[in-house]
């Protein structure tokens, strides 16, 4: 079968790789959608940063670059392994895409998405989404009804924004702000608005992004290049600010802003992968009490998400900017999002 793989930065190749085998316990799925991720376009850019580089396998998977890429994706069940009973040939899916040891303290705890071993499928080896087939462990294969494939290869962008809004605590009637409107920045709107947040305001100072925050569920879009937020932002609250703050950009200064935008006892939630050590002025959380959280990926949070865009309360569609075929993946996928970042939110690829 064909495979987008990995070799280092600028480098991805179609290549003819095995068609990997049902084992016990696990589930042969045939990819039908599979979205980039702002990690692959790091991976692209910088890597390997968290493929495994020649020399370092990971140590769940004993893989190094060159890997299949790809961990936003959905597809049809193709073959059940022994021992699953509860699923069906045919069957749509979207797969939950975690590599974990199920030994360390955070797996026994329950909060997987911190394994002390974390890997992902698509990035750490053990096939990748840009491939048509990949198998996976039943506890991993989340049903979706009736919901078609390329929705369900947005269920995972979905389900970091839905985890980082369940660790804000948010509750109907809250303010919230989400800094920046990249593609996380906006699933975060949409995730807010589905569960009943009052008042939503983005930051973005993109034309592009700022038209796509108020469709996917903004109330108020301010840009930072011509407004001053925290005066902006104290108007809109009455003095108050937000119950809770979003940092999808890792930018210090946008950190900041985010820590002082939010209220006294309020939580900034950090869901923004950096690539530099982050500046924090740390009188800014003592003088209010404001507690910053940091939120990575998800942790039994598919199935709150998917039931969100069965009940018709997010709409994902609005997020997919563009589908294409395999074998256009790098000049129509990756260079189009590296190129044109801020006209594109999801591009979805199919394998077959």
């Amino acid at each position: 079968m064909k495979a987008a793989r990995f070799y280092g930065p600028g480098d991805i190749r179609i290549d003819d790789v095995t068609e990997p085998a049902t084992r016990p316990g696990t589930v042969k799925v045939e990819v039908e959608w599979c979205g980039i991720c702002g990690t692959d376009l790091h991976e692209y850019l910088e890597g390997p940063i968290f493929a495994p580089a020649k020399g370092a396998p990971h140590p769940l998977t004993g893989e190094t670059v060159p890997i299949t890429l790809g961990h936003e994706f959905a597809g049809v069940v193709r073959e059940l392994g022994d021992g699953v009973e509860d699923l069906r040939v045919g069957d749509r899916v979207v797969v939950e895409p975690y590599l974990v040891c199920g030994r360390c303290d955070p797996c026994r705890r329950g909060k997987y998405n911190v394994c002390q071993s974390l890997g992902f499928v698509g990035l750490s080896g053990g096939g990748g989404g840009f491939s048509q087939f990949v198998v996976a462990e039943r506890r991993w294969i989340h049903p979706l009804g009736e919901l078609g494939t390329d929705v369900g290869a947005l269920i995972e962008p979905l389900a970091v924004a839905y985890h980082a809004v369940r660790l804000s605590g948010a509750r109907p009637g809250d303010t919230a702000i989400v800094f920046g409107a990249g593609p996380i920045g906006l699933v975060t709107t949409g995730v807010l608005r589905a569960v009943g947040i009052e008042s939503i305001i983005v930051v973005e100072p993109a034309d592009v992004r700022k038209a796509k925050a108020a469709a996917a569920g903004a109330d108020h879009v301010l840009d930072p290049t011509t407004t001053d937020i925290a005066t902006a932002v104290s108007e809109l609250t009455k003095g108050r600010n937000a119950d809770v703050t979003f940092e999808c950009a890792g930018i210090d200064a946008v950190l900041k802003s985010a820590i002082q935008s939010t209220r006294a006892g309020g939580t900034c939630v950090n869901v923004a992968i950096w690539g530099h050590e982050a500046k924090v002025a740390l009188n800014d959380l003592v003088f209010r009490e404001v507690k910053v959280v940091g939120s990575l990926a998800y942790a039994n949070d598919h199935p709150a998400t998917i039931a969100l865009v069965a009940g018709g309360r997010v709409d994902p569609h609005q997020f997919i900017t563009g589908r294409i075929g395999l074998d256009d993946i790098v000049t129509s996928g990756f260079d189009e999002l590296v190129n044109n970042k801020e006209e594109n939110v999801k591009i979805l690829v199919r394998p077959r």
